[in-house]
């Protein structure tokens, strides 16, 4: 198994974190920059630059507009979720109109996923 680390990514990932979506910035300013589990944003995980990562609960949570519903991208979404499952990580996907319509559902949602993690360990 590669690196968990890619360093050819980070430039990527910085240039990510200071254009995030209107979406990602909803959770991490208003809910993820403040939880008492520490997030980190555009975390590079291998080959590939996950939306939001906690490595104390070893959760991924992805933000999927819909260009992720696609037959191609969703082909593409289960392969990156198999890649980071190898590291023992779960991964959640959470659609970008669930931001904007269930906010406060998501949120509830990402915190009982996380407590569930932290129960198992």
């Amino acid at each position: 198994m590669q690196s968990k680390h890619n360093k050819k990514l980070v430039p990527l990932a910085k240039q990510l974190r200071k254009e995030m979506t209107k979406e990602e910035r909803h959770l991490w300013y208003d809910f993820l920059r403040s939880y008492p589990v520490k997030f980190s944003r555009q975390k590079v995980l291998g080959k590939y630059i996950v939306d939001f990562y906690s490595a104390e609960a070893t959760l991924v949570i992805e933000l999927d507009g819909s260009q992720h519903f696609d037959e191609f991208a969703i082909k593409e979404d289960a392969e990156r979720t198999a890649f980071l499952e190898e590291y023992g990580l779960k991964v959640i996907r959470i659609p970008n109109n669930e931001i904007n319509e269930n906010f406060y559902g998501v949120c509830e949602y990402i915190d009982f996923e996380v407590k569930q993690s932290l129960s198992h360990d």
